[in-house]
């Protein structure tokens, strides 16, 4: 593989991407997202070294931050989560989802998602588990971990 240069340029710009990345997204009283999600590492940098996919996870999370704020203030209803897949950063993403007319499948639940999983060690550090909850997918398809903020808008899980 081709050695990678330019890392310290390529992770500046990364975390200016995901601070400007919200600004691109229109939000009024008429706004409504399907599974709408953006990737920060669509070309699976983060893939090559643990170093790297922590940086990923750090923008997704400051992006995730900003876009939190921003979706407070529609007043609607929404869920938004961080997608992170185990075998591909690539596919790692922020999530918007409210109710939409293209169907009537808002609020996503998945009850396969385990809300009680440890939080892998890559994470640990990165994710305040007061602030966000961590949930684990294990299916034939995918493993993936959930990372969605405990104050922020209609829970993944069900509530008890």
């Amino acid at each position: 593989m081709k050695k990678f240069r330019g890392k310290r340029r390529y992770f500046h710009n990364l975390q200016e991407l995901a601070n400007v990345q919200t600004s691109y997204i229109t939000l009024d009283k008429d706004a409504w997202f399907d599974f709408w999600h953006t990737h920060l590492d669509f070309e699976g940098i983060g893939n090559i070294r643990l170093k790297f996919r922590r940086e990923h996870v750090k923008a997704h999370l400051n992006f995730y931050k900003s876009l939190l704020v921003q979706m407070d203030s529609i007043k609607k209803p929404y869920q938004s989560w961080i997608y992170i897949h185990m075998d591909d950063a690539g596919q790692d993403a922020v999530y918007i989802h409210t109710p939409n007319p293209n169907s009537d499948n808002f609020p996503y639940k998945n009850d396969d998602i385990d809300w009680s999983c440890s939080v892998p060690e890559f994470l640990n550090d990165l994710v305040d588990l007061n602030t966000y909850r961590v949930g684990f997918l294990n299916s034939p398809y995918e493993q993936a971990y959930y990372i969605q903020a405990k104050s922020y808008g209609v829970p993944l899980q069900k509530q008890k």
